[in-house]
């Protein structure tokens, strides 16, 4: 009875260090593979760690809607500013 709401048999293998650095290596050559503009990769050689140079666009960014212009967002902004004093107005009315 206890050993249902304690676990029992079948406890979850811990993964090593090695198959850890194997799957990210795995999934990280994966990713890089299937870009169009690849990443640039390197070594610092002081500390050992990766670097990863991305390109300033992603594949899947590109999809997203373009930023809006400087025009629409001070436009946008004034727009705010002026409803924001009208409410103002009004409660203090």
């Amino acid at each position: 009875m206890f050993k249902f709401l304690f676990g029992g048999k079948g406890a979850a293998t811990r993964e090593t260090q090695h198959q850890t650095i194997e799957r990210t290596f795995g999934e990280l050559n994966e990713i890089l593979g299937g870009m169009a503009v690849k990443a640039k990769v390197g070594v610092d050689l002081e500390t050992g760690l990766l670097e990863v140079t991305l390109p300033d666009q992603m594949p899947d960014e590109a999809l997203a809607l373009p930023a809006p212009s400087e025009e629409e967002v001070e436009s946008a902004s004034e727009d705010a500013t002026q409803d924001a004093k009208k409410s103002v107005e009004k409660a203090a009315a």
